[in-house]
């Protein structure tokens, strides 16, 4: 209680808290991708980034208009902030499967967490662009009836990726089997 005689309000941070995105802080177990994430969506980045660049210094060289130098400097400006982003934004995914659900969050200014039940599942896939292969990781994507429901989990080894998406498969088939 606080002093004024009414309850404290709930805190979304700390231990113990309790908020619509950390329902059960102490009773589900949390796991975490893996940090290479990080390297692949910074490939992505530069080569967006160097495009970005490539394009405003041809524009400047060709014009020398001084709107191209600004447009440089804000490419390189929003490559340096989406860095960092990346960076915060891989160590924010996590996955945790229950008993009858499977838990998926991620987000940074936007948290989201997504509650898949195993018997809404229709399918799940397992898939690795270029990149994702040169870094030994592979990407989960359930799909369920509703288009907004579906939920990812990247940035897993394809051992992890297959056993995943095998649990899931079985355990989608048993739960669907009781409807």
């Amino acid at each position: 209680m606080s002093h004024s005689g009414a309850p404290d309000s709930p805190t979304l941070t700390g231990a113990g808290s309790r908020g619509p995105l950390e329902p059960w802080p102490d009773t589900v177990h949390w796991q975490s991708i893996s940090t290479d994430l990080i390297w692949v969506e910074l490939i992505r980045l530069a080569i967006g980034v160097a495009i970005g660049l490539a394009v405003t210094a041809i524009g400047w060289a060709l014009s020398g208009h001084w709107l191209f130098g600004l447009a440089l400097a804000v490419v390189l400006l929003i490559g340096v902030w989406r860095a960092t982003a990346i960076v915060r934004a891989v160590r924010a995914w996590g996955y945790a499967e229950r008993d009858d659900d499977l838990l998926v969050r991620h987000g940074l200014l936007v948290r989201r967490l997504s509650i898949v039940p195993y018997s809404r599942m229709q399918f799940v896939d397992v898939s690795a662009g270029p990149l994702e292969r040169a870094f030994d990781l592979a990407t989960v994507q359930l799909h369920t009836a509703a288009a907004a429901s579906d939920a990812r989990v990247p940035g897993l080894r394809p051992a992890e990726a297959s056993r995943l998406r095998d649990r899931l498969t079985a355990l989608g088939e048993d739960r669907a089997e009781g409807l």
